[in-house]
């Protein structure tokens, strides 16, 4: 496993040898005890896949409100996608910055996003398929979010999205989130 940073500390891409050979290639996409010596949350305890049907669809920007904060690894199984992570933490020197990296089936690799961050993604291509390990358990109650085009966030989409969820679409921006962390000082 190899882990790069980014231009956000703390969210890291995770990249994983593949095997090849006549037959095709082995991949391990997970190895726990190396997450933990590299001082990483153990992201096996809840895992969860989402099936997007048609290029163009965006989730996001979604988080989960203290103290239920999720760290999350994600991965593109099938597919491609624009993966984005916009921090939250109160006080960081990168408040409300973002950064957006493509995920795929054919790279492998998986981002890796701690307890503080908005995530959302845009599919590439029809029939994406976008697994997701969490550290901590999903809760219903403290989910949230951030609408995916605020102005004050500017996330540079690499297409328009065309499928957009009615509740994505009801997310609040930055400004009036619920509790909105305050930036650095």
């Amino acid at each position: 496993m190899r882990l790069e940073k980014t231009a956000i500390d703390g969210v890291l891409i995770a990249s994983f040898e593949r095997h090849l050979d006549e037959r095709g290639f082995f991949q391990r996409i997970y190895d726990r005890e190396a997450f933990l010596e590299a001082g990483l949350a153990d992201c096996a305890r809840q895992c969860s896949l989402s099936w997007n049907p048609v290029k163009g669809t965006l989730r996001g920007l979604h988080y989960q409100l203290p103290p239920h904060e999720e760290t999350k690894l994600v991965r593109c199984l099938q597919g491609r996608i624009f993966d984005v992570v916009a921090d939250l933490r109160q006080g960081s020197p990168t408040f409300a910055q973002w950064i957006g990296v493509e995920l795929s089936a054919n790279n492998g690799q998986a981002l890796y996003i701690p307890h503080g961050f908005a995530h959302g993604f845009l599919t590439l291509d029809d029939d994406s398929l976008v697994q997701y390990q969490m550290a901590e358990p999903f809760v219903p109650g403290a989910a949230s979010g951030l609408r995916w085009d605020d102005p004050e966030l500017g996330v540079a989409w690499p297409a328009a999205p065309v499928l957009v969820g009615e509740k994505d679409r009801q997310l609040p921006a930055l400004r009036d989130m619920p509790g909105r962390p305050v930036g650095p000082s």
